[in-house]
């Protein structure tokens, strides 16, 4: 396995939320000398790597002294991923199996979260003598199941397709009983304090499938949630190789809540951002100008999965722009700013892929199907800086178990690096 892609399986299985991956993106930073900030405390004004991060996202950089106007150099990325997650009053019982209610979070595809061994992670807010505490939560062990409707129910399904009422059909059962079961009184078990204690949690089921080097050659690497912590694990490995402080101040900035529209408060729709590049500013003795001067020069990578062409679904892709698995990063194009790249975004990234000497691939949707999008519009609109969208391509986007090349996560890290740090 390469390096890199080993490296993303244990990021990957390590962190099954948002608040996971914040977490060990934070202990990898650690590891590499980064100094973890608190938000409400002054900012430093000496050279070093810094990072916040607020629950489930996370800012990192590496700050020189000198000219406060200096621009930034940002890739920005996601931590969270469709899921499941668990409503506030979970516990019912029905036809002699305890359930718990869930909400679905994003755009999953459906069918993928049935009959699988499901486990539960997260965070839960307990009460304690400092006022509230939080505890990160990964029960990895087969909790939870989605059961599917046997075929002799409705033999049409294989003609017709798997159709889910996520109200209905998507409860996990997680006992077997004649009346609801417990889930606080479970949880409080499982870290340790009294039922009456916890007040309130995040959690969301998860797939307990380990990530795996898949296909004859090893070549590929299937797991759940590679959209998008493919950009965020190589967007921090980028980060951790920067040494040289000359040039723009490079930044890795990674966004809770892309899945579902990014407003929030730690979201790309907030402040956060925007905030921390100005109390960087400031802690560099500059002032507002300084901060717009600093924008004005920016330049924005948005890095977030892409669309490698399905060999069983070509007619879906644009027929003249293929994208490759292993093929490298993809460039990802739409005029109508779906992804915010222009002719100067596209040109500052085709030259980080020259600088790190990686090949480029050009995405661009079917004309007459409906394109998604990323944080990179968002952000763009925020701080009024060159944004380009990007990524590394996959296949099953949006299942619990999706499939990325082997290769195309170390071309991405280094495009990533050079683009941070360009020549």
């Amino acid at each position: 396995m390469a390096p890199t892609a080993a490296g993303l399986a244990g990021f990957l299985d390590a962190s099954p939320t948002p608040f996971h991956a914040t977490a060990t993106a934070a202990a990898q930073l650690v590891a590499g000398g980064f100094t973890a900030l608190d938000e409400t405390q002054p900012f430093p004004t000496t050279s070093g790597g810094y990072f916040v991060r607020r629950s489930g996202s996370l800012v990192a950089w590496r700050q020189a002294e000198g000219d406060p106007a200096r621009p930034f150099r940002i890739v920005a990325a996601h931590t969270d991923s469709p899921n499941l997650r668990i409503k506030p009053l979970p516990d019912y019982a029905s036809a002699g199996w305890q359930m718990l209610g869930v909400e679905v979070y994003g755009g999953p595809l459906l069918g993928t979260w049935t009959d699988r061994d499901l486990g539960l992670a997260g965070r839960v807010v307990v009460r304690d003598s400092a006022g509230t505490a939080e505890h990160l939560v990964t029960i990895d062990e087969p909790l939870l199941r989605v059961s599917q409707l046997a075929i002799h129910f409705n033999r049409s399904v294989n003609a017709e397709g798997l159709v889910l009422d996520p109200q209905r059909h998507l409860a996990p059962h997680w006992a077997i009983g004649s009346g609801p079961g417990d889930l606080p009184a479970y949880l409080a078990g499982r870290i340790g304090v009294a039922t009456t204690d916890l007040l309130a949690w995040d959690l969301m089921a998860y797939d307990l499938t380990p990530a795996r080097i898949t296909g004859r050659d090893g070549a590929t690497l299937a797991s759940a949630r590679l959209d998008n912590l493919t950009s965020s694990y190589a967007g921090i490995r980028a980060l951790l190789e920067i040494t040289d402080s000359a040039g723009p101040l490079p930044v890795v900035v990674l966004f809770d809540h892309e899945e579902v529209g990014s407003t929030s408060a730690r979201g790309a729709g907030s402040a956060l951002l925007t905030t921390v590049l100005e109390r960087i500013v400031r802690a560099g003795g500059g002032e507002r100008d300084e901060y717009f001067r600093a924008l004005a020069g920016t330049v924005i990578a948005s890095s977030d999965a892409a669309h490698a062409t399905h060999p069983n679904y070509a007619e879906y892709h644009e027929p003249r722009h293929p994208i490759r698995m292993n093929g490298g990063p993809v460039l990802k194009v739409n005029s109508q700013l779906r992804y915010a790249t222009d002719a100067t975004g596209a040109a500052a990234f085709r030259l980080a892929c020259d600088q790190a000497g990686v090949p480029m691939q050009s995405y661009v949707h079917r004309t007459d199907l409906p394109c998604g999008s990323t944080v990179g519009p968002m952000i763009s609109a925020a701080t009024g800086a060159v944004t380009v969208d990007l990524g590394a391509p996959l296949l099953s986007m949006h299942s619990i178990r999706e499939l990325c090349g082997t290769a195309d996560q170390a071309m991405l890290a280094a495009a990533l690096g050079a683009f941070l740090a360009p020549a």
